[in-house]
This record gives C-alpha cells, structure tokens and sequence, in this order.
C-alpha cells in the first residue's frame, strides 16, 4: 500500500506563536507533516519548546542554515527584523517558506517573487488577525478605489514602540488617542511589532502605499480591534474584528496563530476553501 510522506516542517522563532504551531502540528497534523527542527536565536527556547512537544532534544537546530536543510516548509515565527533574512535563506534552497513577520516584507517584494519564481518556492502570508482578505482579493481583480485600515489597541500593546514613546506619552490615558494616520508601508516601517495587518492588507488589495492606516490607543479596549473598510467597483466592504490577545503574548491576537494553523490545513489537504 502507498505510504504518503509527511511533510517536513521547520519553526524559526519558539516564542508564544512559534509554540503555538509546534503545539498544533505534533498533535493536529501529525498525519500528515512532522515537525522537523526549531531554532532560535537564544538556544534555551528551543530547548525548552523540544522538550514541552516532544521531549526530544534533537529537534534543536544549531543553525538556522541546518534547520533549512531538515525542512521542506520552513514556518518564520521570529520577527520583522529577522523575517527577511530567513526568507531569502529559505527560498534561495527551494524550501517554501509561510511568514509571520509581514512587514518584514516591505521593501523585499521585487526580491521575493524572483527568488521564489527562480527556485520553484511557494511563500504563504497568513490572513493573520483580520477578515476580508478573502474579498479585498476578490474586490481587487476588478477596481477597488479605496482600503482603509483602523488599529484600536490599549496602550499597553505599544510599550517599547520607539515612534509611541519618542512623540506620545501613554501612561494615565483617558481617552482615544490617534498616534498615526498615514499609508500601510508607513504603519509597518513605525510599528513592526503591532501591524502586520497593515502589510497583508497592501499586499492582498491595492499595494502598501495606497492602503490607509490609522492606529488608535485606547484606554476602553481590552482586545485587539481591526476596522477595514473596502470601497470597490463590486462591493462596499467594511469588517470589524474584535481579537483576543494570545495568553503568553499581549501583542499577539490569538486569531493571528489560528490563521496560521489554518495555512497549514489548506496547504496539507487536497481540498481549498476559500479565495
């Protein structure tokens, strides 16, 4: 009897949502990937993810470069900084690659679809905290006229923000506060760690100059709030998600791992659902 191969899976990044995907691909999809190798830049996070999903030490890469070797999709749960780099790493060895870190991307977009159509890769970007993405794809085969984004978090989430605390102090707040209105590759360059929304949202509609942000703290919020509005020739489309932060990280949604896990599904199943 034919005996499907699993699919090799490497995780760059054991914080909340690297754990989170390890957690889901040992016990969720064990059918049909494996999880292959972690790494991180500090070793002892490896160490102590291999040891919660599989108490086996082995699945610790030394190196980034070795953990690209073990896997056949290599998952970046790192950071904005980092996400580039192991992108181009993945890719340039003909591993597909799925991207947490969005806005990473921004300003390596020529770069990753050559290297991508060059070594016959995929790249997967995970609707992450929002909906719509779905439509806006749809919207924009036509002509889509306007997309605007409106990020309401409590000011906790923009501790250790550098563009918040040069310009806003946030401590005490009674009401909202605007702390920045201006396009998608803007938000993303000023917040890497609070919008990757900003950088689906350009990358799936009408670019990340033309997609509008506005980012709000707000005293009253206790969840993560993602407003999109669309305007379009098909349809008015206008979304609210109000998001759960993830328990082991404050400015993470926990959709935003689910949409990941989700990837993963439609990715490893012979069934698409979905634009």
């Amino acid at each position: 009897m034919f005996k499907k191969r699993k699919l090799r899976i490497g995780i760059v990044g054991c914080g909340a949502i690297g754990g989170s995907l390890a957690k889901e691909i040992v016990s969720s999809f064990f059918k049909d990937a494996c999880l292959a190798a972690l790494y991180d830049i500090r070793p002892e996070k490896s160490i102590a993810l291999a040891r919660r999903v599989k108490k086996n030490g082995k699945l610790c890469a030394a190196s980034l470069d070795t953990l690209i070797k073990r896997s056949e999709l290599v998952i970046e749960a790192s950071s904005a900084r980092a996400a580039w780099e192991i992108t181009r790493k993945s890719l340039s060895a003909g591993r597909d690659i799925m991207v947490m870190s969005v806005g990473g991307m921004v300003g390596h977009l020529g770069s990753l679809y050559s290297l991508a159509r060059r070594n016959n890769a995929r790249v997967y970007f995970p609707s992450g905290a929002i909906s719509g993405i779905d439509a806006l794809k749809a919207a924009n085969i036509g002509k889509v006229r306007k997309v605007v984004l409106t990020t309401r978090k409590h000011p906790k989430a923009f501790s250790g923000v550098k563009y918040v605390a040069k310009r806003f102090k946030l401590n005490g707040l009674k009401k909202d506060k605007l702390l920045f209105s201006g396009s998608a590759s803007s938000a993303v360059k000023y917040f890497p760690q609070n919008i990757n929304v900003a950088a689906v949202l350009g990358l799936a509609g009408i670019g990340m100059n033309k997609t509008q942000v506005r980012i709000i703290a707000s005293p009253y919020v206790t969840k993560n709030i993602h407003e999109i509005l669309i305007v379009s020739d098909a349809a008015s489309i206008f979304t609210r998600t109000e998001n759960i932060l993830h328990p082991q990280n404050p400015k993470t949604s926990y959709l935003a791992v689910l949409a990941a896990v989700a990837t993963l599904k439609q990715i490893l199943q012979p069934i698409k659902i979905g634009t």
